[in-house]
Formats: C-alpha cells, structure tokens, sequence
C-alpha cells in the first residue's frame, strides 16, 4: 500500500457529506444517526422492504446490522442489499452476535454470500462466527477466548487476511486491539477506550461511520477503514478524558458524540497508533 493520510480520508468525508442508508439495530438508531451527523455525513433509517430500494437509490451506502432482526427487517436487508450491489454502493455488514442464535448466524451469512459486502465489521467472535470458524459468541460481547492480545495478534491478523481474501471485503476487527486488513495486508490499531464497552452501541457506531468513510473515499477502501476505526478509538480516548468526578456512562456517552463531531484531521493524524503487521 502506498503511504497515505488519514487527513485525506477525513477531508473526504467533510467535503462530501456521503449520504449513507443504515439498516440497524433498534436498540441504537438515534446514536447512529448521531455519529453520522458528527463525522460529517448524513444519516437516513429505512429497513421497510417496500421503502429500501427508493432510500438505496439516492444513497452513496449501506449499513445492514443484524443486532435487533425480524422477519420484516430481514427482506428489507435483501431488497436493500440488492439494490447496493447492483448499483456498487459500499456494503458494511456488522453481524451483531453472529454465533449467538442459529437464525443471526445463518442470516449474517447469507448476506455476505449474495451481496457485495466491501466491509466486515465485528468483533472477533462474530466475525469468526461468520467465518464458520466459531461455535458460539457470548451474545453481543466477544467470547474471552477470542480477545485479541499481543501474543495472538499475529494469528488473528493471519485469519483476517484470509477471511478477506475469500470474501473479497475489507476486514474491521474491534477490540481492545483493533484489526484492519485486506487479503495481502493487515493493520493494528490501539487507539479506544474501556469507556466504550460499557455503553451501548459504540460498535454499531463504528460501523455507519465505517461507512461514511467507505462512501467519501471509494479508490482507498483500506485506508478509509483504518481512518474510520482510529478516529473512532481517538473519540472514544478523549470522550474518557474529557469525564468529570461524578460522571456516568451517560455522560460517556454524551462525551464520544461530541468528541467525533469536533474531530479534526491534525487529531487523528497526531493521535493515531497504527502498526503494521
């Protein structure tokens, strides 16, 4: 990969307000649209079937999050998968607790098998999960033997290649360590805070700000991933500096959304840890 900014990236994003499509999860469709706004892009929420394609067509991408599935969302997810594919919109599939019931498995699967997906982005027991490599998530949180840790960092960007390679997409491995590859190459980032595991929905954030990105900056996809997850770590790093005595997850969470929306590109390119692997 050639050397690159992640101010590029950013700018990309602040220039052209990407307009991105987000099927998510119910439990955090206020704090998706709220990063979105904050990052710089635009938010619309459709997952009824009979709306997605007319919501897909003047979009530039789409977010399919399995966090909170019925049967209605799911033929939303495929008429809106469809029409992304078909017209080479950016896909970002978040296989919320994949491995955790029979039908999120089976459904994160299939739309990874019949739509262009350009980015996975889970943590290491979903993604596994929906590699077939794992039997079991612990719900939403990623099973303790799958943390990744600097002593199987290694290893798991190994699986990360390969799962790229086979999938044609761009790999986002959240955690305490974060991975991004493609099939030739991977990336650790250790920006974040523990802050973020104790709120609802920083993951599901990530990813439509994921997709912001993926949309702004369409000839570097890698790059833009790895901008969107540090800039995601770095907000969540000075969200936690920014806390009071007395102050919550709430406040936390107050915190980060400021902290994405008055984000600048000397920010990220200062405060970024980025190592490549």
């Amino acid at each position: 990969m050639e050397p690159f900014y992640l101010s590029t990236a950013f700018k990309g994003v602040q220039e052209t307000t990407p307009l991105v499509h987000c099927i998510t999860n119910y439990v955090t469709v206020n704090d998706c649209a709220n990063i979105l706004l904050g990052c710089g892009a635009s938010p619309i929420m459709s997952d009824e079937a009979e709306d997605v394609v007319d919501i897909q067509s003047i979009c530039g991408g789409l977010v399919l999050n399995i966090g909170t599935l019925n049967k209605r969302t799911i033929e939303g997810m495929k008429a809106a998968g469809q029409c992304a594919t078909e017209l080479g919109h950016p896909i970002v599939l978040d296989p919320v607790g994949a491995g955790a019931s029979a039908l999120r498995t089976q459904v994160a699967g299939m739309l990874l098998d019949n739509y262009a997906v350009s980015v996975i982005r889970g943590n290491m027991s979903e993604v596994k999960a929906l590699a077939g490599a794992a039997a079991a998530t612990r719900g939403v949180d990623v099973n303790p033997d799958d943390v990744v840790t600097p002593d199987n960092l290694g290893q798991n960007a190994a699986f990360a290649c390969s799962l790229a390679q086979r999938t044609g997409a761009i790999v986002a491995i959240t955690g305490a360590i974060d991975i991004v590859a493609d099939a030739g190459q991977a990336f650790a980032i250790t920006n974040g805070s523990p802050a973020m595991g104790k709120i609802t929905g920083a993951g599901c954030m990530l990813t439509c700000v994921t997709a912001a990105y993926a949309v702004a900056n369409p000839q570097t996809r890698l790059e833009a991933v790895l901008t969107a997850v540090s800039a995601m770590g770095i907000a969540g790093e000075v969200a936690a500096a920014r806390m009071r005595p007395g102050d919550g997850n709430g406040s936390y969470r107050m915190c980060l959304l400021d902290a994405m929306s008055t984000m600048t590109a000397d920010v990220l390119e200062q405060n970024a840890r980025i190592e490549a692997l």
